[in-house]
């Protein structure tokens, strides 16, 4: 498993880049949808190929870890074969979701014990029994054990959160080194730096984790409360720290007007819930803006869904009858919208890639980024 950049944009830190799996070349910068249980909520994998261009997809470990549970995966040969993708696969450690749980979790330097959202069952994750999940789970890409720190903590609490995310990484890289993968095919860790909204710990937590990023890193504890300007400047301190040899993960974000920032400081990989949670609740992305599809503004606008798309997605679909789908409360309405707004989130990131090529990607992003946030 490799990462190779391939061009840069001489006016930002946007790059275009190859990440080479067993099951395929990831192209940089990528979003990748997430697939919490197993599956991209309404979205078929045909259509996640060919219609909507993804190349990688993202499980969640604690999800999978609960149910359907580490015997089943392991009997069905992995998440690959379980959910009959033959593409690459990332999954998170579940500490996002075991932080999110809150008053059901307690954390400590052996680990965390949470319960069961599902059945109130007490577990325990461990650095090393975590890296023992993910191998079970069979995904290309692990992510490390870590403490996902609120956006809005003091200095105190997030320097001791640190402390205990580098302590976990440590046990977690040991981990790793004495295992094997179970499938026969390669697997990698990224690491993941935390340190809240603190410069100084930022720089800590980057320091610390390259000595473990052997493929690339991700960028966590961040779109978790703190001010959008303050994310910003934790990736303006952190990336020029990554050599550009390594891959660059910025762990649940997000909006179309996230992922291009992101893209302009040198971030590759993106995944939010954004593009499929929204579109179920009538939330489309466009070229021309945001639209809301239960307005009664659209109840006779019969014009195509995103006339300047440039989408894999060729739909024919109006204005006025997605409207109708969802007013009628039609299951189908989510399955457009899904499938529409991932489209839309790839093809963000493809445009992306060929401007960067070109040359001209930050003067790109400086003219479309007040078109794509308008509300229309």
């Amino acid at each position: 498993m490799k990462f190779v950049r391939t061009a840069i944009d001489p006016h930002s830190a946007a790059r275009c880049g190859e990440l080479t799996t067993d099951h395929g070349v990831i192209r940089i910068p990528i979003f990748m949808p997430v697939g919490t249980v197993g599956s991209v909520k309404g979205v078929y994998h045909k259509e996640l190929k060919e219609d909507i261009g993804a190349e990688i997809i993202l499980g969640n470990t604690y999800h999978l870890y609960l149910r359907p549970g580490l015997d089943i995966l392991r009997q069905a040969g992995g998440l690959h074969r379980f959910e009959n993708w033959d593409r690459p696969i990332l999954t998170d450690s579940g500490g996002f979701q075991v932080f999110s749980l809150a008053r059901m979790r307690k954390i400590t330097p052996e680990g965390c014990r949470f319960q069961s959202h599902i059945d109130g069952s007490r577990h325990l994750f461990t650095p090393e029994n975590n890296v023992d999940t993910q191998r079970i789970i069979g995904a290309d890409i692990m992510m490390a054990l870590d403490e996902c720190c609120p956006g809005d903590a003091d200095y105190r609490y997030a320097e001791k959160s640190l402390t205990l995310t580098q302590g976990w990484l440590e046990r977690y890289a040991a981990r790793f080194k004495e295992t094997e993968p179970l499938y026969g095919y390669e697997q990698t860790f990224f690491p993941i730096i935390q340190g809240c909204v603190y410069p100084d710990l930022r720089t800590r937590a980057t320091e610390h984790a390259l000595r473990f990023a052997e493929v690339g890193i991700a960028i966590g504890g961040l779109a978790v409360g703190e001010p959008t300007e303050k994310m910003y400047e934790m990736l303006e301190r952190v990336c020029p720290l990554i050599p550009q040899e390594r891959a660059r993960y910025l762990m649940g974000v997000g909006t179309p007007a996230n992922i291009l920032e992101g893209i302009a400081r040198g971030v590759d990989m993106f995944d939010c819930v954004m593009p499929t949670r929204n579109g179920r609740n009538g939330m489309l992305f466009t070229w021309n803006g945001v639209l809301n599809m239960r307005n009664a503004k659209w109840e006779d606008d019969f014009s195509e869904l995103d006339p300047a798309g440039t989408s894999f997605v060729d739909h024919s679909y109006s204005k006025a009858y997605l409207r109708h789908l969802f007013i009628a409360g039609e299951m189908m309405a989510a399955m457009i919208a899904t499938e529409h707004n991932l489209a839309f989130y790839l093809d963000l990131v493809r445009q992306s890639r060929l401007h960067i090529e070109k040359g001209d990607f930050a003067f790109w992003k400086e003219k479309v980024l007040p078109r794509i946030t308008s509300r229309l």
